[in-house]
């Protein structure tokens, strides 16, 4: 017990920081937010997965991945493409040339499923392509560039191919994928309408679970000897290397571990938004979600959900407000975060809030009687 509470809850402060995350989250959104806002902040928090990952693996791993879209967009394409096929039962698609088919299907003229359809008709399938096929993408990726000790700045570019590729792969099988579109008009989940506004408020909290579940596993992590050697190998490379560990492995897991949480915010988004097009793949995108980590902190797990937040916040409100500048603003408030404060949210909280906290408590646990002797 004492150590979980040291290593994965990160003692004290550690357990401080999990509690006011979790009094936003689960207490103060759901009870300040009329329904519309709360599933947007649901949408946020699908977003939060991917910067949680790229802390491990950018922050403390020193792999640098614009591509994170990828991951995120298959975890989310592998639940639209199970909650599509619930959708387009043979009695709701009898008006189709080929009943049984998705509609985008019957519109590019397909009469069968393609095989790879074929498996998502199984939610536990489903349940399981969510994270694993992510992952053996970020395997191959991984043995590919890690083994062949390709430099940081080479791996960032091949991701940022790999998320233009598969983008304009999904756009251009049109009658597969749905193509630019994507897979929309999803209703039920194992026959459980979720456009019901009890039933994203469900999914809300499943969801925020689920991050709070992929947060404490990332601290796990950190705590163990694996962490220690990231940070070493984020630092010393070569040390590492000629201590005799086999640093392309652990670059491979961590980038695995760092795609299993995104595939898992893409799911959550896919059934808290109701559909999942390439927009979520691209270059811009991915990019996007490293703003997300950069804003928060990228040294922090809690700060990368925190930076989410904030950024999407400050999306949206720019986007309303200020519809023929937003744009403008938002490159701004990059620019500022970056220049005020590099080290992000997490960052500004240890340089001016902890030393206060600090002080505040020491004095607090010095009695009355003693400060005033002291004060004499």
């Amino acid at each position: 017990m004492q150590i979980f509470y040291r290593n994965v809850l990160g003692g004290r402060e550690g357990l401080i920081g999990l509690a006011v995350l979790a009094a936003v989250v689960f207490v103060v959104f759901p009870l300040a937010l009329d329904g519309f806002r709360l599933n947007l902040v649901g949408k946020y928090l699908a977003y939060a997965f991917v910067a949680v990952g790229l802390v491990l693996c950018w922050g403390y791993g020193g792999i640098l991945s614009l591509g994170q879209g990828v991951f995120f967009g298959l975890g989310g394409y592998c639940m639209a493409m199970f909650l599509k096929l619930e959708a387009s039962t043979v009695e709701a698609t009898r008006i189709q040339s080929t009943p049984g088919i998705p509609d985008f299907m019957d519109w590019n003229q397909l009469t069968e499923l393609p095989w790879f359809w074929v498996p998502f008709k199984s939610f536990l399938f489903t349940v399981l392509a969510v994270p694993v096929v992510p992952m053996l993408l970020a395997l191959v990726l991984g043995i590919a560039m890690f083994k062949r000790r390709v430099g940081d700045t080479y791996f960032a570019i091949v991701t940022q191919a790999v998320a233009l590729i598969l983008s304009v792969l999904i756009i251009g099988q049109q009658g597969m994928t749905g193509g630019v579109n994507g897979i929309t008009d999803l209703k039920t989940l194992l026959g459980w309408d979720i456009r019901t506004d009890s039933a994203r408020v469900i999914l809300y909290f499943v969801n925020a679970v689920l991050l709070f579940a992929c947060i404490l596993f990332g601290r796990f992590l950190l705590a163990s000897k694996l962490g220690k050697l990231l940070v070493a190998m984020r630092d010393k490379e070569e040390r590492v290397r000629f201590s005799g560990y086999d640093v392309a492995s652990f670059k491979v897991f961590v980038f695995c571990v760092a795609a299993m949480f995104s595939a898992i915010g893409g799911a959550m988004f896919t059934l808290q938004v109701g559909f999942m097009s390439p927009s979520f793949v691209g270059i811009v995108p991915s990019i996007e979600m490293v703003i997300f980590a950069a804003v928060g902190g990228r040294l922090s797990l809690l700060g990368a959900v925190y930076g989410t937040l904030l950024v999407n916040f400050g999306k949206s409100y720019f986007s309303e407000s200020f519809p023929q500048l937003w744009l403008f603003l938002m490159g701004g408030l990059f620019i500022a975060v970056v220049m005020a404060f590099p080290n992000g949210l997490a960052g500004l909280y240890a340089q001016y809030v902890r030393p206060r906290l600090g002080r505040w408590r020491r004095g607090a646990a010095v009695p009355a009687g003693a400060r005033s002797t002291e004060a004499a």
